[in-house]
């Protein structure tokens, strides 16, 4: 009886102190709710944001607090008691920013002023940056019959442009990377039955958007290896903690992030941490992926303060990295920050040269992207694409489980690196052609056979879809240039096969220096795009929405109700609920 009394009342103790899920709506004054919001576990640094409409869940104890904020409002701190539902009302604050930075271009220098205050909750007061670009336009087959591109398998541009919509911003035109809108979302394509490392899939149809043009895509879907047999990890953590990432999205964020990575290790990987602030310095030694607590302790013990010596982290977690080489493994700097570095090396080229001369080493890189106000995407975009890497933005916890949690793989280990991809235009069946997206990604023709040129990676299970649009010959077309006729080229078109292109790809393996080649040709074809898959109405809705958050002057009908029509038609079994979500904001962002 006494035992039993005993194990009566240590169930009472267990139940008594673990963690339950706590549930709630967080609004504004107005009763609104609020998306976007941070929700913190103090006691287990955990945490998660509000959704579309306001709702959070998150596991917490009796006793545990919990804060919720927000820019523009003052911070909440609860403690848990018995209730399984919060719900929380966030009150304005008119001095929420004690340092706003106004910035005016002078000599390239950035002027910093501070100490302003007295802004409204949501001012959009920023110096985030973002490469400018433009619209790649219709080229002519007969002048310009290769296309050339690398590719491109980041997904920062989505989780950015999820954020601003979630917090009502404005979207800059350079924040949309369609290929990054489209590529963010898993597709069902088949995985290679072959010796390569992807499968290739094309599909043409009639435009659902023009009349006049057709829709082509080309995907590729990485040949998805299981976490046990991916080979050992050499890690090196180059976490940011400078004061531009005090903020609960930025290093708080970043914290319970990379918790989520480190749970995921093996024994046979291994992890250091470099920290940079005024100046960098390793706080965690190379250390086996089996001493789960001791990396973690070392995560919880980061505290931010101080300026941004980047190029100083970069230089050393490369060091750190190299000294501990794993031959044959995955050696890799995974680099998280708002990137905002304003100490040493710290404009777009400089940082790109420095990451171009320690790629060498083989070393890769993936660049992960927090916060917002001061967000630098040019920045993690250009030295990612340099470092051989993949470029990520974390928005919510959602996000973090998805990049280095569930995708694990992929974000961390290459299954083909300098990926390019050609594609030949037959001149009998095409007049003209344009890539949609991918303007950061262009290369020359010659670029294609030259294995010193630099390309995209892939990584284990990535899928890559590009998306091209066609002007048939026979069409009278706007969008179609007049060319003078070419008095030292012969441009009489001979070829009268049914073949609409021929599409080339070059790939190397991670540790080879020569390239290999796989080419395919597509045939014509009159499909109407009622008859698409389910996977090319989706992209094509993603790309039809980034073309109308940038003005797109090649769409003639912008109207959300053809977005909503393709995204609803190529939703698909969506057992994750991304593609609903996506439906979501469209309408959030147009309302």
């Amino acid at each position: 009886m006494k035992y039993n009394l005993l194990f009566i009342l240590s169930l009472f103790l267990c139940n008594s102190i673990s963690a339950q899920t706590i549930t709630g709506t967080i609004s504004n004054e107005n009763s609104t709710p609020l998306p976007g919001v941070n929700i913190i576990n103090k006691s287990t640094n955990s945490g998660t944001q509000t959704d579309y409409d306001g709702n959070y869940s998150i596991k917490a104890k009796k006793g545990d607090l919990l804060t919720f904020s927000f820019i523009g409002y003052k911070t909440k701190e609860i403690k848990v008691k018995d209730k399984k539902v919060i719900n929380i009302s966030l009150e304005p604050d008119n001095n929420v920013l004690n340092e706003v930075v106004a910035v005016a271009i002078a000599d390239s220098e950035t002027i910093r002023i501070r100490g302003t205050s007295g802004l409204k909750p949501g001012a959009a007061y920023n110096t985030e940056s973002y490469k400018e670009k433009n619209e790649n336009i219709f080229k002519s087959v007969k002048t310009a019959p290769l296309s050339t591109f690398s590719i491109d398998v980041d997904r920062a541009s989505y989780g950015n442009i999820r954020r601003m919509i979630n917090n009502g911003q404005e979207i800059p035109k350079g924040a949309v990377k369609i290929e990054e809108m489209v590529n963010y979302f898993n597709y069902d394509y088949a995985g290679p039955k072959d010796e390569h490392p992807f499968a290739i899939h094309t599909e043409v149809a009639k435009s659902p958007w023009n009349q006049e043009t057709k829709i082509a895509k080309i995907a590729l879907q990485g040949k998805n290896i299981p976490t046990e047999d991916i080979p050992a990890s050499n890690l090196t953590f180059l976490l940011d903690v400078s004061g531009s990432m005090s903020s609960p999205n930025k290093l708080p964020l970043l914290k319970s992030s990379f918790k989520i990575l480190v749970n995921q290790l093996r024994e046979k990987d291994r992890v250091a941490i470099v920290v940079y602030a005024g100046a960098a310095g390793v706080v965690l030694e190379s250390t086996p992926g089996s001493e789960k607590i001791k990396i973690l302790e070392a995560i919880n013990n980061l505290n931010t303060g101080g300026s941004t010596a980047g190029g100083e982290g970069i230089q050393l977690a490369y060091k750190i990295a190299k000294e501990n080489f794993i031959e044959g493994g995955n050696n890799r700097v995974i680099l998280a920050t708002d990137g905002d570095f304003n100490i040493g090396a710290s404009s777009d080229s400089a940082m790109k040269e420095l990451i171009e001369e320690k790629r060498e080493s083989g070393v890769f890189l993936t660049a992960l992207g927090y916060g917002m106000g001061n967000y630098k995407d040019s920045k993690l975009e250009s030295i990612s694409q340099a470092g051989n890497g993949n470029h990520a933005y974390i928005d919510s916890m959602q996000e973090s489980r998805r990049v280095l949690g569930t995708e694990f793989g992929g974000t961390l280990h290459t299954i083909a690196k300098d990926v390019k991809i050609q594609v030949e235009f037959n001149p009998a069946k095409i007049q003209a052609y344009r890539l949609i997206g991918y303007e950061n990604r262009l290369l020359n023709a010659e670029d294609f056979n030259d294995d010193k040129k630099d390309a995209g990676e892939l990584g284990s299970g990535h899928t890559v879809t590009a998306l091209y649009e066609l002007i048939p010959v026979g069409v009278e077309s706007e969008y179609l240039k007049e060319i003078d006729s070419l008095k030292y080229t012969n441009t009489e078109i001979k070829n009268n096969s049914n073949e609409l292109f021929t599409v080339k790809f070059r790939y190397k393996n991670p540790e080879g220096s020569k390239s290999k080649l796989i080419t395919k040709t597509v045939k014509d074809t009159e499909k109407d795009f009622e008859e698409a898959s389910t996977d090319f109405k989706f992209a094509s809705a993603v790309a039809l929405y980034g073309m109308k958050l940038t003005d797109s002057e090649f769409v003639e009908n912008q109207n959300t109700e053809l977005i909503l029509e393709l995204a609803e038609k190529g939703r698909g079994e969506d057992k994750e609920g991304y593609r609903a979500e996506f439906i979501r904001l469209v309408k959030s962002e147009v309302n």
